[in-house]
């Protein structure tokens, strides 16, 4: 994953004891005990460094206009300080670009995974035109950090950050649609996460924070197991070239349907009243006797044993795999539409999972929770005529 808008500053977060680091965000994966950290996280007692995520900021009186053209969600009321999430689609309806979006009353702040800063910058460069507007990178210049509500969310907010962006997941928002079956609770219904944007030189701030004890530091390994158990997507989690909101139940909080034309409204519409989306996203249990995790892209099979079958044709993949404090190992999956959603699963779990050519390791059994059922679209019924 790249960071985007050059090199940063160094990191404060980087001189917290215990920390063991992606190399190549350069954010920590943990603090040297990652279920503990994940327990504080849930509970909105520690903050996660998310310097690697990119920021794309949108200035000029057509802002929102402008955007609203463009992407998945209405944008066109957004108040100041109001917090939503939006898409930048293809002509075929795939995602290219996921933003958390919020405004400030003069800029729109996009905030999106890493890697992503660069390219949607430049996309909305070249998008302009004649109209008001400015874009901006400012991965370089500023910088998130996340906690869930919370004492430690209240000591963050009161260091007076730029922007605060309150993730909507938790509930469906104006004009969206949930695919996930109702019967019981949301398994994001809690979901609290917020995202509060600083300058990069205040990021010491948040780090002095830590050091008094007052907040507690968790890594990217904490955050993605919640993320995993509360289903909640990410593009740089979950997304591959083919994926279409309606397979990852996007629709709940990124998708206005009624919102009118924009690019690949065209598949969203299709799909969402006459079709079904080709995969769906599953929540899969693992078997821990083995105690490993698959790595993202490990194929997934249909059947006990199956994975292990001469001549087995994968059904799905991992997206995202993580050890729950409390639900032990967990992982996303898309899977073809046309799997019973009873099945039983075996996923080819090695460091290779997804190389045909690699040692695949032991497989591992997994039970599906669905996230998007089969039966997702097809919200309109239209009659068919009598054949003559």
């Amino acid at each position: 994953m790249g960071t985007g808008g050059g090199e940063h500053p160094v990191n404060p977060f980087a001189a917290l004891p215990g920390r063991i680091a992606d190399p190549e965000a350069g954010v920590a994966w943990h603090y040297g005990e990652p279920l503990s950290e994940q327990r504080a996280l849930e509970t909105g007692a520690a903050v996660v460094d998310l310097s690697h995520h990119g920021i794309v900021v949108v200035s000029g009186p057509d802002r929102l206009s402008w955007l609203h053209s463009m992407t998945s969600q209405h944008l066109l009321a957004l108040r100041p300080g109001e917090s939503t999430e939006t898409l930048l689609l293809d002509a075929n309806g795939r995602i290219e670009h996921a933003a958390r979006v919020v405004d400030d009353g003069e800029r729109t702040w996009l905030l999106v995974d890493a890697g992503s800063a660069e390219p949607l910058a430049a996309f909305l460069t070249r998008m302009r035109f004649a109209l008001r507007v400015e874009v901006e990178d400012r991965s370089g210049t500023h910088a998130a950090v996340l906690a869930f509500d919370g004492r430690v969310a209240d000591a963050v907010r009161a260091l007076g950050p730029a922007v605060e962006w309150r993730d909507p997941w938790a509930e469906v928002a104006r004009g969206g649609v949930q695919y996930a079956r109702t019967e019981t609770e949301h398994a994001g219904a809690q979901w609290s996460a917020v995202q509060f944007v600083f300058a990069r030189e205040r990021l010491v701030d948040v780090v002095g924070l830590v050091r008094s004890g007052a907040v507690r530091a968790a890594g990217l390994l904490a955050l993605d197991a919640l993320e995993v158990r509360a289903w909640r997507p990410s593009q740089a989690g979950d997304v591959d070239e083919r994926s279409i909101p309606h397979e990852l139940d996007w629709m709940r909080t990124a998708v206005h349907l009624t919102k009118g034309c924009y690019r690949g409204q065209e598949t969203v519409a299709k799909v969402h009243n006459l079709g079904h989306p080709p995969r769906r996203l599953a929540l899969l249990h693992l078997d821990g006797t083995g105690g490993e995790l698959p790595v993202a892209g490990a194929l997934v099979f249909a059947g006990a044993g199956s994975a292990t079958e001469p001549g087995a044709r994968p059904v799905g993949r991992i997206t995202r795999a993580a050890l729950h404090h409390e639900w032990g190992g967990i992982a996303l999956a898309l899977l073809k539409r046309s799997v019973p959603e009873d099945a039983p699963l075996e996923v080819r779990g090695g460091a290779e999972g997804n190389d045909p050519q690699a040692d695949p390791g032991e497989p591992i059994a997994a039970v599906q929770e669905v996230i998007v059922p089969a039966s997702a679209g097809a919200a309109r019924a239209v009659p068919r005529l009598k054949r003559i």
